[in-house]
C-alpha cells in the first residue's frame, strides 16, 4: 500500500495481515483494539498501556478477535540473552540463586518524553523485569529506591528519577538486583549476571562493544562501546519481528504475550509504590497480575 499518516488506512487494507505498533505509549491500547477489530495480527512495543485496566481491555479485544499479539521485549531474542536462557533450561546452570541486571543510557531523553513515558520503572526497568521473569520466574516482592541526580527538573517537571535500584525476591527463593541510570555519561550498557548452583553466566562489557578491536596504549586498554540501545540490540529487534512473522505464518502462539507485558508492568507499579513509600511491596497486593492472554 502507499504511505499514509493515518494508521487506519493500513487497518482497512485487506492485503495486510499483520501490523507493527511502535507509536507513543498512550496510543498503544487504542491501536491494539482497532487492529484486533480489523482482524490484523499485532506486534506492539511495550508497554501495552500505562493503565492496567486499559491493558486488560486491549488483551480482551485481541482474544475476542482471535488474532495474535506479541509484545516487543527484544532482549528475549538477543543471542547473548538467549544463550543464558538455554543454559538455564538445559540445567547446566543449576538452580538459579541470584539475578543481577544493569541498564544504563548515555544521556537522558527530553523532559517532554519523560512526562509521557510512565516513569523509569515503566520505561527502562520494564525490560529488566521481563528478563527476570523469563529467566528466573515470578517475582513475589520488590523494594525500590531512586533519585534524580543529573537534572533536578526530572523530579520537578516530570515527577520521576533518573537513577534507580530494585531488589527482587522471586517465588523460587532466588534474589535479584536491578540498577538503572538514564545518564551514565560513558555510553549504553545492558549487562546481566545469573548465578546458579552449578555455574554463573555474565553478559558484561564485551557485549557492549561496537567493535571487537581493543586499543592498548600508555598502560591502558580500551575499546569503543555503543551509545544507544538500537545498536546494542539490533539482532534482538530483528529476531523479535522475525519470530512474530513466523508465528503468524505458522499459526502458532507468539511470545512474549500480552500477559507478559501486564506482569512486567505490575512489577513497575510495585517498584514505584516501593520507592514512594520506602517499603517492600508484595506482588499479591498489586492489581493486574492475573490477566490471561
Amino acid at each position: 500500500m502507499p504511505a499514509s499518516s493515518n494508521y487506519r488506512d493500513a487497518l482497512a487494507d485487506p492485503a495486510i495481515d499483520a501490523v507493527l505498533i511502535a507509536s507513543p505509549t498512550p496510543l498503544h491500547a487504542e491501536m491494539v483494539e482497532a487492529a484486533a477489530a480489523s482482524g490484523k495480527h499485532i506486534f506492539c512495543e511495550k508497554p501495552l498501556s500505562l493503565d492496567p485496566a486499559r491493558a486488560d481491555q486491549a488483551i480482551a479485544a485481541v482474544r475476542k478477535a482471535q488474532v495474535k499479539l506479541q509484545v516487543g521485549f527484544h532482549r528475549r531474542f538477543d543471542p547473548d540473552f538467549r544463550f543464558i536462557k538455554d543454559r538455564i533450561d538445559d540445567g547446566s546452570l543449576g538452580e538459579v540463586r541470584f539475578f543481577r541486571a544493569t541498564c544504563r543510557d548515555m544521556t537522558p531523553p527530553s523532559l517532554e518524553y519523560l512526562r509521557a513515558c510512565g516513569g523509569i520503572f515503566a520505561d527502562v526497568t520494564l525490560h529488566d523485569f521481563d528478563v527476570a521473569r523469563w529467566l528466573v520466574g515470578e517475582v513475589e516482592e520488590v523494594y525500590a529506591a531512586g533519585a534524580a541526580l543529573s537534572d533536578s527538573q526530572i523530579a520537578e517537571v516530570a515527577g520521576d528519577v533518573d537513577n534507580a535500584i530494585v531488589a527482587l525476591r522471586f517465588a523460587s527463593g532466588a534474589l535479584g538486583l536491578i540498577d538503572n541510570s538514564r545518564d551514565s555519561g560513558y555510553g549504553y550498557e545492558a549487562s546481566l549476571e545469573v548465578m546458579g548452583s552449578r555455574s554463573t553466566l555474565r553478559i558484561g562489557p564485551a557485549a557492549q562493544r561496537v567493535t571487537g578491536v581493543e586499543s592498548l596504549a600508555a598502560g591502558a586498554r580500551a575499546w569503543d562501546i555503543g551509545t544507544d540501545f538500537v545498536a546494542r540490540f539490533a539482532d534482538g529487534y530483528v529476531g523479535a519481528v522475525a519470530a512474530f512473522v513466523a508465528a503468524v505464518a505458522s499459526d502458532s502462539e507468539p511470545s512474549p504475550t500480552g500477559r507478559d507485558a501486564v506482569a512486567a508492568f505490575a512489577l513497575a507499579l510495585a517498584a514505584r509504590e516501593s520507592m514512594e513509600t520506602h517499603r517492600a511491596v508484595r506482588l499479591a497486593a498489586v492489581t493486574g497480575t492475573t490477566v490471561e492472554a
